[in-house]
C-alpha cells in the first residue's frame, strides 16, 4: 500500500504520529534535543486529545530558543513549517491535513540533504514510484509507512515502537546534517 492510501485510511492518532514522527525526525535542524517532543508522544497515548496543546506550547517555545544555533538552511526552514503548522487541538481534520503536509516536507528535507540525486518528485515516490530512489529519501519513506502501519495495526501499543522508528531516523538525519556541516568547514 502507497504512503498516500496509508495516510488516507489513518485514525486520528495515527495521523497524530505520523505528523509528529515526522517532525521529531527533523528536529535535529531546529537545534533540538532528543526530549523536546516526549511531551506530545506522550499524549498520543491517552485515548483523548489531553495535553497535546500544552506539549506543542512547549515544544514551539523551546525549538524558537534553540533556532538561533540551527541552519539556515531550506530543510530547515521546512522543518520549522511543521513545526508551526501543527495544529494546537487534534481536530481530525486539521490532523490529517498536518499529516500529510510533514510527509511531504520531511521527504523534501530528506531530498535536499541526500548528496545522492534524486529526479523524482516527492509525490510520485509517495504513491508508490521507488524506481532510482536516493537512500536517505527511500529510507525515509519506509519510516513513514512503518509509523503508519504500526498505530494502524496495534493503536496505542504501536507507540513505543514508531517512537524507535523515528529516534533511528533522527540519529540518521543527525548524523547526515553533521557530516554536511564538516564538509562546509
Amino acid at each position: 500500500m502507497s504512503l498516500v492510501e496509508l495516510i488516507a485510511q489513518a485514525d486520528e492518532r495515527g495521523l497524530a504520529a505520523s505528523g509528529l514522527a515526522c517532525l521529531d525526525r527533523c528536529v535535529p535542524l531546529l537545534g533540538g534535543d532528543d526530549e523536546i517532543l516526549r511531551p506530545l508522544w506522550a499524549s498520543l497515548a491517552e485515548a483523548g486529545p489531553g495535553e497535546w496543546g500544552e506539549g506543542l506550547a512547549q515544544a514551539r517555545g523551546k525549538l524558537e530558543a534553540d533556532d538561533e544555533g540551527a541552519d539556515a538552511g531550506e530543510a530547515a526552514r521546512l522543518a520549522r513549517r511543521m513545526l508551526d503548522a501543527a495544529p494546537q487541538d487534534r481536530n481530525p481534520a486539521e490532523v490529517r491535513v498536518w499529516a500529510d503536509a510533514c510527509s511531504v516536507a520531511s521527504l523534501q528535507i530528506h531530498r535536499l540533504l541526500d548528496p545522492a540525486e534524486d529526479a523524482s518528485s516527492v509525490d510520485s515516490r509517495r504513491e508508490g514510484s521507488t524506481d532510482g530512489m536516493s537512500p536517505l529519501v527511500a529510507a525515509e519513506l519506509r519510516r513513514q509507512i512503518t509509523v503508519l502501519e504500526l498505530l494502524a495495526g496495534h493503536g496505542a501499543g504501536g507507540l513505543r515502537p514508531a517512537l524507535d522508528v523515528c529516534t533511528e531516523g533522527r540519529r540518521v538525519l543527525r548524523a547526515v546534517v553533521s557530516r554536511r556541516a564538516r564538509g562546509r568547514t
